[in-house]
């Protein structure tokens, strides 16, 4: 399976903080936001990896992570030179996605919580069909809503409806079998000019093969696009590390704990990372203490 990033857009919901800057790459606490659906598709053990960004931004994110060899991964690029919605990245990744199935991530997304990894691995073993997930929100009206009836089958997707049918929330994380690439290539820009995920995400309803799994209460999904939201996303990581002693996508840790770099290439990191907090957590890998 493949993964693509999408972290394109302009994000003018938070100027002037990204007038010069890719939202992607402000900080959610202690490490730039795209390391969050980064580290999500680490997890799920995907290795080849597209970042999608504007032309004016690309550069940045080649300059943070590189080719992904440091990591054990292998990291591509591709320019989306303007906003035409979340469908539009098969178009511009279709090469990359090949033959293989693939997990498309918002890079202003961040997921958490107990039995996610297991989830990851579940889903990155598709092969056929689409697999989302859906989250209970108690503004469904902002986002892609799903409606399921009385056995939990899905019957309706809909696009920030005025009068959503249900609760659940599509969130950022998709998984498509190989027949994406074609689906977006068919759908028509909507009323916004943009192609819309949930033109896809129809197409696979209809032909009943499309399945939603709710992500429970133990389950954390954020959105950074606001200044509240990025704000409510650095206090919830800063908890939860601050907590438990253990970081929230740290994608050093997570190349070594899958086998993918060893110590040389952690010390490399730590070397980089002299007298930070977040260099002493790396070390603290070599050493065995986590």
């Amino acid at each position: 399976m493949r993964g693509i990033i999408l972290a394109g857009g302009l994000g003018t919901r938070l100027y002037p903080l990204t007038k010069c800057i890719s939202k992607q790459l402000l900080p959610v606490y202690d490490k730039p936001m795209i390391y969050y659906p980064l580290s999500i598709l680490m997890l799920a053990g995907i290795k080849e990896i597209l970042i999608i960004s504007t032309p004016g931004h690309l550069h940045m994110f080649k300059d943070l992570l590189e080719d992904g060899n440091q990591l054990g991964i292998e990291i591509s690029y591709k320019e989306q030179r303007e906003p035409k919605g979340i469908a539009d990245a098969f178009i511009i990744g279709e090469k990359f996605i090949g033959d293989e199935s693939v997990c498309l991530v918002l890079g202003d997304n961040i997921f958490y919580g107990n039995g996610l990894i297991s989830l990851l691995n579940e889903a990155s073993r598709l092969d056929s069909g689409a697999l989302l997930f859906g989250y209970q929100v108690k503004d469904p009206e902002r986002f892609g809503v799903v409606e399921f009836d009385r056995d939990n089958k899905v019957i309706s997707i809909e696009e920030k409806p005025k009068e959503p049918k249900s609760n659940y929330a599509i969130s950022g994380l998709y998984f498509f079998d190989n027949s994406v690439c074609i689906r977006a290539k068919e759908v028509q820009p909507s009323a916004r000019g943009e192609l819309e995920i949930t033109d896809i995400i129809d197409s696979y309803l209809l032909e009943e093969k499309l399945n939603i799994i709710k992500l429970g209460r133990g389950m954390a999904w954020l959105d950074t696009g606001t200044q509240d939201t990025l704000m409510e996303a650095s206090s919830f990581i800063r908890t939860v590390e601050l907590r438990q002693g253990l970081k929230v996508a740290c994608i050093e840790e997570i190349a070594y704990k899958n086998g993918w770099i060893g110590k040389s290439e952690l010390l490399n990191f730590i070397e980089q990372y002299d007298k930070t907090e977040y260099g002493v957590y790396l070390k603290s890998l070599v050493e065995g203490d986590l």
